[in-house]
């Protein structure tokens, strides 16, 4: 099923994001943990593409074993290291799996660059060329957005405009990258209105389990972190069921405060933890119900 349809037949969606193995060893583990989020019976299920396509043959195949679970999957596509002619393969490929939904990336820059090397042999510099691609071939197409500016934007503005330019190519829903203060994404959500950019946006919630994710979370998003979230990671970094409690009593705050104030839909980075993104459901699961009626 098309994730626009699930968007234009609930009022709040929730979703998982997950990441395949880099080594095929690991891909029935990391298989079985993209079944375990399937029994929770989210709206669907994201994966993602490794740098330059590492893990495009695991993205795919993982996307193919949530279908066949019964949930809608959402596979990721990066323009970056990609001729055209990968680009249409890969397609093709997602295309055979009876996968609908792609989530268009221009991707990572990789750190392993030469100089002078073409990081975009298929021409396509900017995830909306990738989204026109997309939408030619009949996928429903996602789109990345940063509430909190793109860490490559000269200011938020130009991050609107170019967010702007991708929406216009036929986005058809936006997710964010990771918030962790609510009012960020508020503010964001006014932006994109005076803007002209109307597609339902998910709001992207990691749940912070490890005191050592937070430095990491800020370099990945640019994004702020509350007092809040800093204090109870310094108190309970040593104890890890402690962190754990906490980690995800403030996701699920934040998460209830989101619906309450009318967001379109949740998106769990689940960082591969089943266990964790099903305590959280757990939390919310009557409220998702009563809004859903």
């Amino acid at each position: 099923m098309k994730i626009s349809e699930i968007l234009k037949s609930k009022k709040v969606t929730i979703s998982f994001e997950i990441f395949p193995p880099k080594k095929q060893e690991a891909f029935d583990s990391v298989k079985k943990t993209a079944l375990s989020l399937s029994s929770l019976k989210p709206d669907f299920i994201s994966i993602t593409y490794g740098a330059g396509g590492s893990t495009q043959t695991n993205t795919s195949d993982l996307a193919q074993a949530v279908e066949n679970s019964g949930t809608a999957s959402l596979a990721h596509l990066t323009c970056v290291r990609s001729t055209k002619e990968q680009l249409l393969q890969t397609i093709q490929t997602l295309k055979q799996k009876n996968i609908n939904n792609v989530l268009a990336l221009r991707g990572d820059l990789p750190k392993d660059a030469f100089e002078g090397e073409n990081l975009f042999p298929s021409g396509f510099f900017h995830a909306s060329d990738l989204v026109s691609l997309l939408k030619q071939n009949g996928f429903c197409v996602g789109g990345a957005c940063y509430p909190e500016g793109h860490p490559e934007s000269s200011n938020r503005d130009t991050d609107i405009e170019n967010l702007k330019h991708k929406v216009e190519a036929g986005v058809d829903f936006l997710t964010t990258q990771m918030i962790f203060d609510n009012d960020m994404l508020y503010s964001f959500l006014y932006r994109l209105q005076s803007a002209g950019i109307h597609v339902p946006v998910l709001a992207g919630i990691m749940p912070i389990t490890n005191a050592n994710q937070v430095s990491k979370m800020v370099d990945l998003s640019n994004a702020y972190i509350p007092r809040k979230l800093l204090s109870f990671c310094d108190r309970f970094r040593n104890d890890s069921e402690a962190m754990r409690q906490a980690g995800i009593a403030y996701a699920t705050d934040q998460i209830i405060d989101l619906i309450s104030n009318g967001i379109r839909g949740i998106h769990i980075y689940t960082m591969n933890k089943p266990e964790i993104a099903e305590s959280i459901v757990k939390n919310i699961d009557s409220i998702i119900k009563a809004v859903n009626k």
